[in-house]
């Protein structure tokens, strides 16, 4: 496994190639968390991205990494599994997660991950002033403005990756 200190340069590697404009702030790693992360550090859930690990279920073994607003919830159902054309997904584990990524959840980025490894973007996200995302550790987060994340070669932005949350 990947120590959190080697995949924070790896993730900043992947930036300084992919020439993406952003700011990295520490954090306290209990804070990771999205909702544990804006509640601490005042910032808005409307303002985060979740960058969530899915897996199929059945046959051989596909995953895609999706981003939704901290707000809302990944249509993983209908939508994920339709752009995966796969009959049933679910959550990756964290186990699976950082097997796959190299990242703990709490800290997953779209930036750094594996090259064949579809990343899916709700197009909300396009819509905000800024988005806060994980950077590879649990330890800070990178803010930067939405269209930076077209930089990443395998991102997709997706219509209607997201539900609205429950309420």
């Amino acid at each position: 496994m990947t120590s959190e200190q080697n995949i924070e340069s790896v993730v900043e590697s992947a930036l300084q190639s992919l020439g993406v404009e952003y700011e990295r702030f520490e954090i306290d790693s209990d804070f990771a968390d999205t909702a544990a992360f804006c509640e601490r550090y005042d910032f808005p859930l409307e303002g985060c991205g979740n960058t969530i690990v899915v897996a199929s279920k059945r046959g051989a073994k596909k995953y895609c990494a999706c981003i939704v607003k901290g707000t809302d919830r990944l249509d993983v159902n209908r939508r994920v599994k339709g752009l995966m054309e796969v009959s049933r997904v679910s959550f990756a584990s964290a186990d699976e997660t950082t097997e796959l990524t190299g990242m703990l959840i709490g800290g997953v980025t779209p930036f750094a991950l594996p090259d064949d490894l579809p990343i899916y973007v709700d197009q909300k996200i396009l819509d905000l002033d800024y988005v806060i995302l994980g950077s590879g550790s649990r330890s800070s987060k990178l803010r930067m403005d939405p269209s930076e994340m077209q930089k990443v070669p395998n991102l997709e932005f997706v219509e209607g990756l997201s539900l609205p949350p429950r309420e």
